[in-house]
């Protein structure tokens, strides 16, 4: 008998030591605690560079739904769809039984949110804004699907890339830069948002920078007396609003480049790709101007 109980016993210990290395744990961009008993099996995201972070964290075989524009890696366009960038739908989340949601904090409503937690589904909040979040949503994704391995590689490489980036172009001239988001309304983004940090890692200078929104509306006269000397948008098209400002350097050099959006509008891990191709553009953009390297 004596025997049986401390086999028992150890039997106990074995299976409390088990529940508490299932017990996942992370903070979320918002420092809130996400907190799941086991590893999630079964992920949401609702925004398409939250479904970027869970592939580069080892968990897209977990993703069971997502919105609209959400089309990389190519099968996530497989996926079932709850919503759009004009709203989702709370059934359609219920019914993939997730038991982790990933949300965008500048594209959820903090309402809708507490209803998905009010369903005993685990919410974890992305926003990153500076260029290191994303390594650091990575690896948190990666503790809460226990794909830590893969995680730590994929953080380890876009950490890489980008510190091979800021040692190429720390001694670079500055240039400044009007990086236009849509020109009518005519929108720009400050370093509060995640291109900000982009454009400093590569030697420019936002000249919208100090705003304290991530994406401001500006007005053409305001960007007329910044004088930049780079002009930076979607498409060559839509920088044309410029043309008759000749005496704009950006205009007078012809140093207005088109960026490739889908890369540079998703804070994910191609947000090194991003980096790389900006900082060879405003190198460009040096030789137009006459600038030397220093």
């Amino acid at each position: 008998m004596q025997l049986f109980l401390r086999w028992a016993l150890v039997l106990v210990l074995l299976s409390a030591s088990g529940s508490s290395m299932a017990m996942v744990t992370v903070r979320d961009a918002e420092n809130n605690r996400v907190q799941l008993a086991h590893p999630a099996q079964r992920i949401v995201t609702l925004t398409p560079h939250a479904t970027e972070l869970v592939f580069a964290a080892g968990a897209g075989a977990r993703l069971v739904g997502t919105v609209d524009y959400s089309d990389y890696p190519p099968q996530a366009r497989h996926l079932a769809r709850v919503g759009s960038v004009i709203g989702v739908s709370l059934e359609a989340i219920l019914r993939l039984k997730p038991d982790l949601v990933v949300a965008w904090k500048d594209g959820s409503q903090p309402q809708f949110l507490a209803r998905l937690k009010k369903q005993g589904i685990a919410v974890y909040v992305s926003r990153p804004t500076v260029l290191d979040d994303v390594a650091r949503e990575i690896l948190a994704l990666g503790q809460l699907s226990a794909t830590d391995a893969v995680a730590q590689r994929a953080a380890a490489t876009y950490r890489a890339r980008l510190a091979r980036l800021s040692v190429r172009y720390a001694r670079r001239p500055v240039v400044t830069v009007f990086y236009q988001v849509s020109p009518s309304p005519l929108f720009t983004v400050s370093d509060a948002s995640f291109i900000g940090p982009v454009l400093r890692l590569c030697g420019g200078r936002n000249i919208f920078g100090a705003l304290s929104i991530p994406a401001p509306q500006v007005s053409r006269e305001a960007v007329v007396a910044a004088r930049p000397q780079v002009m930076l948008a979607g498409s060559l098209t839509e920088l044309a609003i410029w043309d008759r400002w000749k005496s704009l350097p950006a205009v007078a050099h012809g140093t207005r480049y088109a960026v490739n959006t889908d890369l540079a509008s998703r804070p994910g891990p191609r947000l090194a790709d991003a980096a790389e191709a900006i900082c060879a553009t405003l190198d460009a953009s040096r030789h137009a101007l006459g600038l030397t390297h220093r």
